[in-house]
């Protein structure tokens, strides 16, 4: 494997998981924090990490990785509190972080939406697209000049599916309709975003999406169906407009009999705002689909696997990177000329520190060890892939399931806020390193 000059080796956080309040302005997830039941352990984004305070802790620890590029976002109900002015220090605080990432030789990948809309807003009307504009203006006239690397939504699947239609992240809103009105409302931001950020000359502007390779669970003509109907639904819903020549047919047919009437939302025009505006796509990838017909209502496709003796992380998501290798040669041949950037890939690994005072995650490092494989696998195989962030750098507060899952590179002890660089970070650091080669044993004693 060869990965090209300037690939960037990184890994990312979100300012709601790691930052605490420290003066930010309400969020939809601090009030969706504060329904019994709707975080796992009752927890909430008021402390996270503390990185608003520690911000500079957390910059020695990425030049202590020897990493190239640190995915960050600004928080949207900090620096528009009340979702309407830009509070001048809260992008006082976001200029200094971004300059000393630059002094430090680091690429600034920055999110605007990653999440925390601010209260009072909401997808599901269309004027949060203003809003959103707004906001990524104010960002934009500070930043613009120094960072290249824009992500204007996150995932954009998972804020209609999680947060609109089941109900499990904020705001709660449990409903088809809303959630597929939603979802078309935070591609709309993406656009007008992204046009805003192109009115500053060398930025590159795109959009993160939860990608899913959805697999048939058999050979039966309707288990090949409901993968295609599931892919539909979970990626081609998303890249099509954003990439493609706007909603894909099938599943505009498909919502319109799940919803009993037409996509009246979509107004003319919105599909041309929408896509040729990416310069890039970003893709976070954590496992794939395995798929069975089932009866249609609303959808004819259920997630069944896949079944068996398979490796999977702590959370019992498959571990399968050659489907991100699969991924990436796909989306290159479908969309040629869009660069591909993973802006996360990671898994939940619960070692904790040991009585030698280190973290001993072993799976952690064949994880990283094999899915960069399947980067430079897809790269080797023609994919233009400019990057690779690995989820995430620190553990964090992660949303309805709280503190108890642990992504990170970094060990947080959350009581005190110390920070452990696990030896998964230190492997990492190795790989980067290395220009991305890999030893054979995931074993971190290897190195010494």
């Amino acid at each position: 494997m060869s990965f090209p000059d300037g690939f960037l080796w990184g890994a990312g956080t979100s300012a709601y998981q790691i930052e605490g309040h420290h003066g930010r302005g309400e969020s939809v997830w601090d009030a969706f924090c504060r329904r019994p039941g709707a975080v796992e352990g009752g927890g909430d984004g008021s402390r996270a990490c503390d990185s608003y305070v520690r911000w500079r802790e957390d910059i020695e620890l990425v030049k202590e990785l020897g990493l190239t590029a640190y995915r960050f976002s600004t928080g949207w109900s900090r620096v528009m509190p009340g979702g309407a002015h830009p509070d001048p220090k809260a992008l006082d605080h976001y200029e200094r972080f971004t300059d000393a990432l630059l002094e430090a030789g680091v690429e600034p990948v920055l999110t605007l939406n990653h999440w925390d809309m601010p209260a009072g807003l909401s997808w599901a009307d269309r004027s949060s697209v203003n809003a959103f504009t707004a906001y990524a203006q104010a960002v934009a006239d500070r930043l613009a000049d120094r960072v290249t690397w824009w992500i204007t939504q996150n995932e954009p699947w998972i804020i209609a599916l999680l947060g609109y239609q089941l109900g499990l992240h904020a705001p709660g809103v449990a409903d088809l309709g809303t959630a597929v009105k939603a979802g078309h409302h935070v591609l709309l931001g993406h656009g007008a975003a992204a046009d805003v950020l192109h009115a500053h000359q060398g930025v590159k502007a795109g959009c993160a999406l939860s990608l899913f390779p959805c697999d048939p669970a058999g050979d039966s003509d309707e288990d090949r169906a409901a993968a295609a109907g599931s892919d539909g639904y979970v990626n081609r819903w998303y890249l099509d407009p954003l990439l493609g020549d706007g909603y894909p047919a099938d599943m505009r047919e498909h919502w319109e009999r799940a919803l009993g009437h037409g996509l009246d939302f979509i107004a003319d025009g919105d599909e041309a705002a929408i896509g040729g505006r990416s310069d890039y796509l970003g893709i976070n990838y954590y496992t794939r689909r395995v798929m069975a017909a089932a009866p249609p209502a609303p959808f004819p496709w259920k997630v069944v696997g896949p079944s068996g003796d398979v490796a999977r992380t702590d959370e019992g998501w498959e571990i399968n990177p050659g489907a991100l290798r699969d991924l990436l040669i796909g989306l290159s041949r479908r969309f040629p000329g869009v660069p591909l950037m993973i802006t996360e890939n990671g898994g939940v690994f619960g070692d904790a520190p040991t009585h030698d005072g280190r973290v001993h995650d072993d799976r952690r490092i064949a994880y990283l060890r094999d899915h960069v494989e399947a980067v430079g696998a897809a790269i080797d195989a023609g994919a233009d892939v400019r990057g690779y962030l690995h989820w995430s750098l620190m553990d964090n507060f992660e949303w309805a399931l709280g503190y108890r899952p642990r992504f990170g590179l970094v060990h947080v002890d959350y009581a005190s806020g110390v920070r452990t660089i696990k030896d998964s970070g230190r492997y990492y650091a190795r790989l980067i390193a290395a220009g991305g080669t890999a030893p054979a044993t995931p074993r971190i004693e290897a190195f010494g």
